[in-house]
C-alpha cells in the first residue's frame, strides 16, 4: 500500500499538529519531487502489486485534477496498480464543487472521498478556524453522491470546548440525513504547541471537559447502533462492508510506502520519515540523495507497536501473536483480570479486546501493556 502526503493547506486549523503548510508554495514543484520518489523507492514494498493508495494531508483536494494525474501517471509507470481496490483522497467541503468533483470522477481512478467535515456547528468551525461552512458541507456530500461516489467518509470531531451534548447530538443528526458509508469521528485533543494550546492557555477558549467529552462519545455509541454502524477501530465506524481497507492494513503491521514531506514508511522491520521541510524534501529527491531518518525495530519495539495498533481494533490482541513474545507478553497478561473486572476488556476466541468503555482509556492500557 502507499500513502502519499500532500502538506498544503489554504489555512492552519488550530487543533493541527501534522506537518502542513498554509503558504502559497510551488506546489508544482512538489508534484514533480513526489513522481520522481516513487520511481527512486520503487523497490522498497516487497511487492510492487499495489492494493490501496491513500492521499493524505494537509489537502490533497488543493491540487489540480491535472496533478493528480501526473501522480497517478507515476503510480502506473513504476508500480503495479491494476488491481487497486481502494483510491481515497482527503478533501475539504469547500474545495468539492461540482466541477472539482465531476473531474475527480472523470478521473477514473479514486473511488472514496474522506471529508473533513469536523462539525455541522458554524460557531464551532469559525472557532476551530475552518474555511467551510455547514451547509457548503452537507452540499459537498450531496454532490458528491449525485456525481456517484458511492464510498464518502466523513470526519467528526467531539469534545470541543464549549460543544453541549445536545449541539453534539445536532451533529448526528445531520449526519444521519447524509447517508454515508463511513466515520472518522475523533475526541478532540490539545497537542502541545498548538494555536488551540495557545487559545486555552491564555483563556481565550474554554478548556476541554472530559466529562463533557465522555458524554458525547456515550451518544456516539448510540448513534451507531440506531444507524447501522459498526465501530472497526477506536475512531472509525462504517456500515457493512465500508471499513477502510488502507487504514486497517496499517493496524495490522503490513508493510507500507510513504511518499513526501514528512511521510512515514514501514518494510515489516524498520521504519523511515521523511524530513519535514517541503524545500528540503524537494532538494534532496531531486539530488538523488532523499532526505530520511531510519530507525531498526528490535523485537520489544515490534511487540510495543503490536500492542499499540492491534488495541485500537475491534478484534484486539491476537493470542496466537502474543505467544510469539512470551518474555513481554508475561507482564501484560498480569494486568488482563483487573480490566477485565473493571469491564474495560473482555476475553475473546481470538484474543484480548477493549469494550466500548475501554476504547476510551485504549491510550493508558497500551501503555499498562508495553514492555519497557
Amino acid at each position: 500500500m502507499i500513502y502519499i502526503h500532500i502538506p498544503f493547506c489554504k489555512q492552519r486549523c488550530i487543533y493541527c499538529a501534522f506537518y502542513s503548510l498554509a503558504t502559497g508554495a510551488d506546489k508544482q514543484k512538489y508534484v514533480d519531487a513526489l513522481c520522481k520518489e516513487l520511481e527512486i523507492r520503487k523497490d522498497y514494498l516487497p511487492d510492487r502489486k499495489i492494493k490501496t493508495v491513500y492521499m493524505g494531508g494537509g489537502t490533497p483536494s488543493i491540487l489540480t485534477p491535472e496533478q493528480l494525474a501526473m501522480i497517478y501517471d507515476a503510480l502506473q509507470r513504476h508500480y503495479d496498480v491494476s488491481d487497486v481496490e481502494e483510491f481515497t483522497i482527503e478533501a475539504n467541503p469547500e474545495q468539492l464543487t461540482v466541477d472539482y468533483l465531476h473531474a475527480l470522477r472523470q478521473l477514473g481512478f479514486i473511488n472514496r472521498i474522506s471529508m473533513g467535515v469536523q462539525t455541522f456547528d458554524d460557531d464551532k468551525l469559525k472557532m476551530l478556524n475552518r474555511r467551510h461552512t455547514s451547509a457548503m458541507a452537507i452540499e459537498a456530500v450531496r454532490n458528491a453522491q449525485q456525481i456517484g461516489f458511492d464510498n464518502i467518509s466523513v470526519d467528526l470531531i467531539y469534545g470541543i470546548p464549549g460543544m453541549t451534548l445536545q449541539q453534539w447530538q445536532h451533529n448526528l443528526h445531520t449526519l444521519s440525513m447524509l447517508d454515508v458509508q463511513h466515520l472518522s469521528c475523533y475526541a478532540l485533543t490539545v497537542e502541545p504547541g498548538t494555536m488551540l494550546d495557545t487559545l486555552i492557555q491564555k483563556g481565550r477558549i474554554p478548556q476541554v471537559d472530559d466529562d463533557e467529552t465522555i458524554k458525547h462519545y456515550n451518544a456516539l455509541q448510540q448513534w451507531i447502533t440506531d444507524n447501522g454502524f459498526v465501530q472497526y477501530e477506536i475512531s472509525n465506524y462504517c456500515k457493512q462492508g465500508f471499513e477502510a481497507k488502507h487504514n486497517s492494513r496499517y493496524w495490522d503491521s503490513t508493510p507500507y510506502l510513504g511518499v513526501g514531506a514528512a511521510a512515514h514508511s514501514f518494510d515489516g522491520c524498520s521504519r523511515q520519515w521523511n524530513i519535514g521541510n517541503v524545500d528540503k524534501y524537494i532538494e534532496g529527491v531531486n539530488s538523488g540523495a532523499l532526505a530520511y531518518t531510519a530507525e531498526q525495530l528490535s523485537q520489544k519495539d515490534r511487540y510495543n507497536e503490536y500492542i499499540m495498533t492491534a488495541l485500537r481494533t475491534s478484534k484486539g490482541l491476537n493470542k496466537q501473536v502474543l505467544a510469539a513474545y512470551p518474555q513481554y507478553w508475561e507482564v501484560g497478561e498480569k494486568l488482563l483480570t483487573q480490566y477485565i473486572c473493571k469491564g474495560l476488556m473482555c476475553e475473546t476466541e481470538y484474543g484480548y479486546k477493549l469494550s466500548a468503555q475501554g476504547f476510551l482509556f485504549a491510550d493508558a492500557i497500551a501503555a499498562d501493556l508495553f514492555c519497557l
